[in-house]
């Protein structure tokens, strides 16, 4: 458990926070690209680290990242005309470029002067991965945009379903990189099956595994940690062991163990210290990657179905996240569908902010553990004038990947050389995408035995 104090300094990011000001030395994703996808289009509102933002692509197509309120009389932003390169307020006519130049000042006499003096907030943005980013920390510690490890390049297809979540980021960061919890709440939809490793199908990720109990290792780094869950596997498990390795990667992202079709990542933005923007990854080959609409309807996250405008879920607790105690009866365990949706309602239900002075921690928690003492020793060097863990040299290497592999009790895996998932049907991207083997090739795991009805 944590103490009251530890606990504020962990969760809390807004305004001159600590957590908040380490935050704001990364890039940061502000909305996807696809809601700021037309020049002169609708400008949209985002806020990230309790700071209000719109962000708009002027007519050159270029992104601006903004304060959302007019520098005159502090008007929203959102409302205003997005035309011939600026974004204009509606009430006085003041126009800004993405820049935050005041390029236009109508109520005012051109003689004054008063444009070329006057300067609005805005952030330097990047587009990637799907994302619009900006940095928002200070300008002279802005480091070079460098492509996160879920989107290493612009060959990779990377799929993306987001939710506006009611909770702290930490106790979703926790939910994302705890793989205990996968084999219970999740198991009607990650199904022990006897295959040869995870696969997914158009319903369910496959497991060869029933271990409900794994042993957890982890290895710590500069830019976070990783850790295996160890399970015993269905067949061969006198030999073998089920691997399961989670990277996280500070201060807010998790690079989640593979199927054998494509990656899964997740990055969690505080928008505020109760609400965070949750966004969960698909990406690898364009050709096994599933594309916006199948990804979004498979996790039970789909604008206008699952979701209210804003990408706030409909599923909530006043309405028991539309839990079907029938279908429980039936044979699922959650009666909720979606597994993010499974996910939300345990996030949700520990409140705004999590109180972890009342928790009661097993072995199974040894890396939520780890990433609440490394983030508190990281927020405590950071505050005496430390660098951002993660940053500059400490960032995460190429070889750190997350993978899932049965492998003979005498591998290490912490030696064990995997890649992400590439199918070679086009020329590698660097690293490799497919799963390496280890130096000891594990026995196959034998087909099912087939039984007449």
């Amino acid at each position: 458990m944590l103490t009251a104090e530890e606990n504020e300094l962990l969760c809390r990011v807004e305004g001159q926070a600590p957590m908040g000001q380490l935050m704001r030395r990364h890039w940061t994703p502000v909305c996807l690209i696809e809601e700021v996808s037309e020049p002169d289009g609708t400008p949209v509102k985002a806020r990230v680290f309790g700071e209000d933002l719109v962000v708009f692509r002027d007519t050159n197509g270029r992104v601006g990242v903004m304060d959302e309120y007019c520098p005159h009389r502090r008007v929203s932003l959102v409302f205003g005309r997005n035309e011939n390169c600026g974004l204009r307020c509606l009430y006085h006519g003041w126009k800004m470029d993405v820049d935050g130049n005041v390029v236009e000042m109508v109520s005012e006499p051109a003689a004054s002067g008063m444009a070329q003096k006057t300067k609005h907030l805005a952030y330097p943005t990047q587009e990637w991965g799907g994302f619009v980013w900006a940095y928002m920390g200070p300008a002279d510690t802005k480091p070079a945009f460098v492509p996160p490890a879920w989107a290493p390049t612009a060959d990779a297809q990377v799929t993306i379903a987001k939710a506006v979540i009611p909770c702290n980021w930490a106790q979703i960061l926790e939910g994302a990189i705890d793989s205990a919890h996968s084999s219970s709440l999740h198991s009607s939809d990650m199904v022990p099956a006897r295959v040869a490793g995870a696969e997914a199908t158009d319903t369910t990720w496959l497991r060869p595994s029933t271990d409900k109990a794994p042993r957890m290792q982890v290895e710590r780094g500069g830019y976070g940690f990783r850790y295996a869950a160890i399970r015993r596997p269905i067949a061969n498990a006198a030999a073998n062991d089920y691997v399961r390795s989670t990277v996280f990667v500070a201060p807010a992202t998790a690079l989640i163990p593979p199927n054998n079709l494509y990656n899964v990542a997740n990055i969690n933005v505080p928008m505020d210290d109760t609400n965070t923007a949750f966004y969960f990854i698909a990406w690898g080959h364009k050709d096994q990657t599933p594309d916006t609409a199948t990804w979004r309807k498979f996790l039970g996250q789909q604008p206008g179905v699952d979701l209210a405008p804003g990408y706030v879920p409909l599923r909530s607790r006043a309405n028991m996240f539309w839990q079907d105690r029938g279908a429980m009866k039936a044979g699922n365990f959650t009666g909720i569908t979606g597994f993010p949706n499974q996910d939300i309602a345990m996030w949700v239900t520990m409140g705004p902010i999590a109180d972890r002075t009342h928790e009661r921690l097993g072995a199974s928690d040894i890396a939520v553990v780890e990433f609440r003492k490394q983030m508190l020793e990281a927020v405590k060097a950071f505050q005496a004038g430390a660098p951002a863990i993660g940053t500059g040299d400490a960032r995460i290497p190429a070889e750190v990947v997350a993978f899932q592999a049965i492998v003979p009790k005498t591998t290490d895996w912490r030696a064990y050389k995997a890649h992400y998932v590439w199918d070679g049907k086009e020329p590698e991207l660097e690293p490799s995408y497919s799963t390496g083997a280890p130096a000891e090739s594990p026995q196959p795991v034998p087909p099912p035995v087939a039984t007449s009805a």
